[in-house]
């Protein structure tokens, strides 16, 4: 495993912020189509109250940002279905091969 590189610490944080944006949109959407469904209005509130509960613990809604866990946030926002691989096309191979090692595993 390498070190992480000021270079992707810096991408790391220009990104994380577009990508938490895209991630609480998808969520925004699964919420417009639980308001938008057969249910009474109350069962519709609570659903929502409980999804939107859960969903911001999720670390593509709310994330610590910092150096010593960037590759492992990262590992989770790819197995959250959050980002992909593509999302890291602009970072160093050395960061992409750690990351394909780890998802191999």
């Amino acid at each position: 495993m390498h070190d992480i590189s000021k270079g992707d610490w810096k991408k790391y944080r220009e990104k994380i912020g577009d990508w938490q944006e895209r991630y609480i949109e998808q969520l925004i959407k699964g919420y417009a189509l639980c308001l938008s469904g057969d249910c009474t209005a109350s069962e519709k509130f609570w659903e929502l109250e409980r999804r939107i509960k859960k969903d911001k613990k999720h670390l593509g809604v709310l994330i610590d940002v910092q150096k010593s866990s960037m590759l492992c946030d990262i590992l989770h926002l790819i197995n959250s279905n959050v980002i992909t691989m593509e999302d890291l096309k602009d970072f160093s191979e050395d960061l992409q091969e750690d990351i394909q090692f780890f998802l191999r595993r």
